[in-house]
């Protein structure tokens, strides 16, 4: 069935009348599928009863999957996550086809259960590439040297191509005489080769000859968020964030793997897709201080034997002997590896290069953002579904990095902090978090806490010791036997700061939260760069 509406002159959000139009379009078109048309029901249901705060895995797993209620651990039983998954895909795939026509269009964002209705865009992307029946399958799309391999903007709409001096040098290359092409390659190796002499530079096909430079490079947008091997509609992450189609590449080829569930991230939608085999990206930017993050995952292989590449910046190895599932510690397991102080080459570049060891490189997304120089920006968490601004105007992500445990939304009034809704729900049980740092700086952990099941003015039992945890970074403890009612009371604010952590080798905090008697619990992480 097809639905479309005649967008008011000056609306710039659907009413609800079209909100629940396209709903009962979009429930008519899953009548085949009854798990995800119980779902999107209930989303729905408490959009417009305006129940935001019960869209959780748990009430979603109890009341719309028919899990019990004093059994049921998201931490083992995935089936909102995965079934919510579905639904975003079968939604994309819907948008594309049989709803392309819809004004309104429903979509419910990675990282969080909100439905969110929008008016179509006047102009529609290229749409993703038909998938392959059958398993997964390599989709190679290999560009020669020299060819121009155009590609979409971050906003999906207009296409850009590759900067002109690769599309030139490809054209005249077969042309020019011998003689000069051996002057043009002594000239590039002379004024590379010194420099690169015993600083663990290598050799990269990404990066120009010496004697070719773009006059005017279109200038990347920052900042620059690209999933890797992906050709549709720009994505947005639960913070907000919007990440575009792969530009800027040459060579290796794409890779979409089946729907499964990724652990340590709330944005699943990163990782499925790969830009894979040996490849290289020419990033055009203003001169200054960046920092790259780089996403990776592997899928599950049968395989003991360690599949190992090269990542280079600029020439340089930054990783080398990398293995992602190594990295991760498992199959499934997003891994984020962040570099700070990254700047383009003299051509205006920023050349990445992804080559082979053992195995095929792979990567799912990279992000640039302006950086501070020799300091990595902070990050700031809370254990909540969407991001949160404190009164010094700091931006806190939503929930992330994160390996088991359940959350709880309290909503409950807590003294003793100038920011009570940093409080506003907690993570709790017995989970870990992986989070990534750059493995030269030393860093200060910042532990937001608040006691609300426990206490006189809280739900549960009263009383000093009714829950004792330790927290641990990197195997080293930093709270031992640590009882927030003992130190503050219930429903009152605790903060504790831990000074000149070290990261592991992978580039990671590792914080274990374990309990001793009744849960562990968090509202809030910060990770500071102590360098100056």
């Amino acid at each position: 069935m097809k639905k479309s509406y005649i967008k008011p002159e000056g609306s710039a959000v659907p009413s609800r009348e079209e909100e629940r139009g396209e709903l009962n379009a979009v429930a008519e078109a899953l009548a085949k599928s009854p798990r995800l048309s119980r779902l999107v029901r209930y989303l729905a249901e408490k959009y417009f009863q305006g129940e935001l705060d019960q869209l959780n895995e748990f009430n979603i797993a109890t009341e719309v999957f028919d899990r019990s209620k004093k059994t049921f651990d998201p931490g083992v039983d995935a089936i909102a996550r995965v079934e919510a998954h579905r639904l975003r895909k079968w939604l994309r795939e819907f948008y594309r086809t049989t709803g392309k026509e819809h004004s309104v269009q429903l979509s419910i964002p990675s990282g969080t259960y909100v439905p969110v209705f929008v008016y179509q865009p006047d102009e529609s992307p290229e749409p993703l590439p038909e998938e392959p029946p059958g398993k997964q399958e390599w989709r190679r799309t290999s560009s020669a040297v020299g060819e121009s391999a155009p590609s979409q903007d971050r906003l999906g709409g207009r296409r850009s191509e590759v900067p002109a001096w690769r599309t030139a040098w490809g054209r005249l290359y077969p042309w020019l005489p011998a003689a000069l092409i051996l002057v043009a390659f002594v000239v590039y190796w002379a004024a590379h080769s010194g420099s690169a002499k015993g600083s663990g530079k290598v050799a990269s096909p990404s990066q120009p000859p010496a004697s070719v430079q773009p006059a005017s490079p279109n200038l990347a947008q920052l900042p620059l968020r690209i999933i890797a091997g992906y050709s549709g509609k720009p994505q947005i992450d639960s913070a907000g964030a919007v990440w575009g189609p792969d530009q800027y590449f040459h060579s290796g080829g794409t890779w979409t793997r089946s729907a499964s569930f990724i652990a340590r991230t709330s944005d699943p939608m990163l990782f499925e897709q790969w830009r894979t085999g040996d490849f290289f990206y020419d990033i055009p930017l203003p001169p200054g201080v960046y920092e790259l993050h780089l996403y990776f995952v592997t899928v599950d292989n049968d395989s003991d034997a360690s599949s190992t590449f090269t990542v280079a910046v600029n020439g340089v190895r930054v990783l080398q002997g990398f293995d992602v599932n190594s990295d991760a510690l498992g199959e499934n397991v997003a891994d984020e590896r962040i570099f700070r102080d990254i700047s383009p080459a003299q051509d205006g570049y920023l050349h990445l290069g992804f080559t082979s060891e053992r195995g095929a490189p792979a990567l799912n997304a990279l992000e640039i953002l302006p950086g501070i120089p020799h300091k990595q920006l902070p990050i700031r968490l809370v254990t909540q579904p969407t991001s949160f601004t404190d009164h010094d105007g700091n931006i806190w992500q939503p929930d992330d990095y994160f390996m088991n445990g359940r959350t709880s939304t309290q909503r409950q009034k807590i003294t003793g902090s100038l920011d009570p809704d940093l409080f506003a729900a907690e993570r709790y049980g017995h989970f870990t978090y992986g989070i990534p740092v750059d493995t030269r700086g030393r860093y200060t952990l910042v532990l937001h806490f608040a006691e609300f099941y426990h206490g006189l003015d809280a739900s549960g039992p009263s009383g000093t010791g009714t829950r004792r945890f330790r927290v641990m970074c990197n195997g080293v403890s930093l709270l031992e036997d640590f009882d927030i009612f003992k130190e503050a009371g219930s429903l009152h604010a605790l903060t504790k700061t831990f000074y000149h952590l070290k990261p592991t080798a992978q580039g990671k905090l590792n914080l274990t939260f374990e309990p001793i008697e009744n849960n562990a619990t968090v509202s809030g992480i910060e990770v500071l760069d102590e360098s100056q």
